[in-house]
């Protein structure tokens, strides 16, 4: 019997994935350094099931990773370092494992391309940088990042280059060009790459998934690097406000875990994907503020966001998903709404004890003028 390898399989979108695999049947091997930052135990989760095999090693280890793809046909890859301010902060490190380490899993993978059938990769929506944006004179625009000074005068919103109009979001599409504004989003577009330029290369057949903004239960609520909903739900889950940045308007494109799942699960299968980087998302804009006060209410509590009027570094102003290319590739379409998932997710978090990391990782950013 063969077996499916998934890195980072003890990590939040992993594990979800795992169990999913074993429901099915197949036999699952996990790669995973049980990073500190997601695991400060250093021990898999409680959660994490039996029935899978678990390797402790690091992707930047040929010698591990090699160990790993030992009867292994299907790679579903999504171990790495994760967030924006994180990787501003250890640029090294996210630099090592997620370019490094996704290079030494492709080395090893095409010397088994006989045997190896495809990989498919985590990406995310971070490698757009900014989403698209219409000018109501000019059309379809792509805006640079926005620059020190026009944050300092806190004007949130992009421009249009030509006439200087306000810009308006529109869905982003695949085409939209890579203008990563973090570290993090370098890395991740690195890591699709190299998936899908040497996939071409070699014949192995690559996959790269651009997951939107991913939340549900299991997420890390100690991790202040984690997703937007999880450290909204752990900051409630302690009393206190969450802290929404700018002015709380940009808008962001919330995509179940369960959801994110069936797409991961269907890449590897389905014939047309290959060669191809895929949206993963629902194609539904909501407003950051707006997202922590349904938290809230789904927690029950009345604590109003903290609008800081601060900015951070690497942070984008809005980016929701064109989903076109995931229904024609994947059969793929969202099934979770955001009122059923965040009522799920307040069910969940509502079971949890957490020390909430927020303010010490927000305080670090700014000693290193990474917030203004």
């Amino acid at each position: 019997m063969s077996t499916v390898l998934v890195t980072g399989g003890a990590g939040f979108i992993g594990m979800h994935l795992v169990d999913a695999l074993l429901a099915e049947g197949e036999r699952v091997r996990v790669l995973d350094n049980l990073d500190p930052l997601a695991h400060p135990s250093g021990e898999p989760p409680a959660q994490f099931p039996a029935e899978a095999e678990l390797v402790v090693g690091d992707l930047r280890d040929r010698v591990a990773v090699d160990g790993a793809l030992k009867g292994v046909d299907r790679v579903f890859h999504l171990g790495g370092v994760v967030g924006n301010g994180e990787s501003m902060v250890h640029v090294r490190k996210a630099v090592d494992v997620n370019s490094g380490g996704t290079a030494t899993l492709l080395e090893a993978a095409i010397e088994r391309r006989a045997t190896v059938r495809r990989v498919v990769v985590a990406s995310s929506m971070v490698v757009y940088g900014e989403g698209a944006y219409r000018c109501p004179e000019h059309g379809l625009a792509a805006p640079g990042l926005r620059d020190r000074d026009q944050l300092a005068r806190r004007e949130w919103e992009l421009r249009c280059p030509r006439c200087d109009l306000v810009l308006d979001p529109v869905p982003t599409e695949e085409s939209t060009p890579l203008r990563p504004s973090s570290v993090y989003g370098i890395t991740k577009r690195d890591q699709e790459e190299l998936a899908l330029v040497l996939g071409r290369a070699y014949g192995l057949e690559t996959v790269a998934l651009r997951y939107l903004n991913t939340y549900g239960p299991r997420q890390a609520l100690g991790n202040p690097y984690t997703g937007v909903a999880a450290i909204f739900a752990a900051r409630l889950l302690s009393g206190r406000r969450p802290l929404v940045f700018e002015d709380g308007e940009q808008v962001r494109d919330l995509v179940h875990v369960t959801d994110v799942v069936r797409a991961t699960r269907a890449a590897m299968d389905a014939p047309a994907a290959p060669g191809n980087a895929v949206n993963v998302a629902t194609g539904n804009p909501v407003r950051v503020a707006e997202l922590a006060r349904m938290i809230a209410a789904a927690l029950g509590s009345g604590l109003e966001p903290e609008v800081t009027g601060e900015a951070r570094a690497g942070d984008i102003r809005h980016c929701f998903a064109d989903v076109a290319r995931a229904r024609e590739l994947l059969g793929f379409e969202a099934h979770r709404t955001l009122g059923e998932g965040v009522s799920e997710l307040a069910a969940w978090v509502a079971t949890q004890t957490v020390e909430e990391r927020g303010d010490e990782a927000l305080a670090d950013l700014r000693a290193r003028g990474l917030v203004s």
